[in-house]
């Protein structure tokens, strides 16, 4: 029997959040596209995407404090986090369209309100947290968030976090109510099986082994299906590489000029899981803190109310580490297999720059149960170690680069698009706010990659994302239409009246 060869419009690798985004999009807008995906999993959304491999936070910058800085004049810088904000509600917004479109269903199965806190302790921590609050809180994306630093206050807002709690240093807390918890496996199941049924092609347990670019300027994959272990062919005119920490040795295979000088930098993490439904009970919020000197932004200590499986759970984390691995389901060769000729030198030059932080890591590493719930403690006083499991959280690729700023080997913490000059083909690396911002990320490779037709989609991106192309920050009202209608068509105003309703 000859091998598979097949011709589509667009392939997209790896059935992460970032494919299952862009699948929908380009569903809406050219309906009449052939959509081919392959993913080397059983299922979709089971790497990064997966609710148990990152925090579900609905990254928004209401609470994580690394996305303010402070600046060396004391003011705080908080232009990253009114980006990521809009991000945001740009996601939101096009849930919406489906949910109202019928498209997806019972958006309460991937999202949910949840109050998003900081906490800080200690004096200086106390006035930063004080000047944040004072430059977010008069923004109208930022509205309702409320400050402070009484310890009887703390105790209604967090009484997990309170108890016990014998430090007599300065505490305080913001908390804002718009916050919310979203399980990013469900929802990537659910836009797969929307996509399925739009008739777009899914193959899972196919391994995309190579990447060719053709004499037509198409691109040629060769691919493994793993259960007959036979190899196929499959072009398309375009193609997305979204396959999480596996998307760097596939768009190194593309060739093109923009995947030189590029590397990857593995981080691995772990959560505590309470198994105590008596403790679970006590928490009602994500409440992010500071990260520890010298850890990176990814690693701040939060404690988070997470919903999956329409359960209530609890998770404290994350604990980085360090793996050579690129996926959960890896091989301890990738990182040497992604040092290539033309990145050696930007690779070495991180590594360079990086030991404290890769001493840091293998530290996180090694620490025991004991000593993690330790550093639990710091947040929870009363917490037990058999209430606790280690659950091994996803695997994270920074982007190492070389940059203006940063010079050689410059580590990158977000999330990047790497894209050919001819539009033909895109990568996506990199890690957090990523899963949050999926819908603003896939508009911008729909920007870079087909811009012949963008006056034409123009009217449709509109109508799925109502504030597309403006900003967000200069139209108070349309925010509040925005916040009015994504809370009712996700059901996150039910949801916080049946919790209302509950704690009466």
């Amino acid at each position: 029997m000859s091998n598979r060869h097949t011709t589509t419009d667009v392939i997209l690798i790896g059935a992460g959040i970032m494919s299952a985004t862009l699948g929908a999009l380009l569903k809406e807008l050219v309906p009449e596209w052939k959509i081919t995906v392959f993913e080397k999993l059983e299922n979709a959304g089971e790497e990064s995407s997966n609710e148990w491999n990152n925090a579900g936070t609905g990254h928004s910058a209401l609470c994580e404090l690394n996305y303010t800085p402070e600046k060396s004049d004391g003011s705080i810088d908080i232009s990253k986090a009114i980006k990521i904000n809009e991000q945001f509600q740009i996601s939101k917004q096009f849930w919406s369209y489906l949910v109202n479109s019928n498209l997806i269903r019972n958006p309460q199965d991937f999202i949910m309100p949840l109050p998003h806190i900081s906490l800080v302790q200690g004096e200086k921590n106390v006035t930063f947290l004080k000047k944040r609050f004072e430059a977010l809180s008069n923004n109208p994306l930022f509205q309702g968030m409320e400050f402070s630093d009484d310890p009887e206050k703390l105790k209604e807002w967090i009484p997990l976090i309170m108890e016990g709690r014998t430090s007599k240093e300065p505490i305080a807390a913001t908390k804002i109510d718009s916050g919310t918890d979203v399980n990013f496996g469900a929802l990537t199941r659910m836009l797969f099986d929307h996509l399925k049924s739009q008739n777009v092609e899914i193959n899972y347990k196919h391994l995309v082994k190579d990447i060719k670019r053709t004499t037509d300027n198409s691109w040629k994959l060769k691919v493994l299906d793993m259960d007959s272990g036979k190899i196929e062919y499959h072009t398309a005119k375009f193609v997305f590489i979204g396959g999480g920490g596996g998307s760097l040795p596939l768009l190194q295979k593309t060739g093109i000029p923009e995947s030189k000088h590029i590397g990857g930098f593995p981080v691995s993490g772990l959560f505590l899981v309470c198994n105590n439904p008596k403790v679970v009970e006590q928490h009602h919020a994500k409440v992010y803190g500071k990260a520890a000197v010298g850890a990176p932004p990814m690693s701040v200590p939060h404690l988070d109310t997470r919903y999956i499986d329409n359960k209530k759970s609890l998770l404290f984390g994350p604990y980085a580490g360090f793996s050579p691995k690129f996926l959960k389901t890896g091989s301890n060769m990738d990182l040497l297999g992604s040092v290539k000729p033309n990145n050696v030198f930007t690779m070495l030059a991180a590594g360079a720059k990086n030991i404290p932080l890769t001493k840091y890591l293998i530290g996180q590493l090694m620490l025991s149960k004991e000593q993690r719930i330790e550093e639990l403690r710091k947040f929870v006083p009363t917490a037990k170690g058999e209430d606790w499991d280690i659950v091994v959280a996803g695997q994270r690729v920074q982007v190492i680069k070389d940059t203006d700023s940063g010079g050689k080997g410059t580590l990158q913490f977000g999330t990047e698009v790497v894209s050919s000059s001819d539009g033909s083909i895109a990568a996506l690396l990199g890690a957090s706010p990523g899963a949050s911002t999926a819908v603003h990320v896939m508009l911008e490779v729909i920007r870079k990659c087909f811009p012949q037709h963008l006056k034409a989609w123009e009217p449709k991106i509109k109508e799925m994302i109502p504030s597309y192309g403006m900003s967000l920050m200069e139209n108070p009202e349309l925010i509040r239409e925005i916040h009015t209608s994504t809370e009712k068509a996700l059901g996150l105003a039910d949801q916080k009246d049946k919790k209302q309703v509950n704690l009466a």
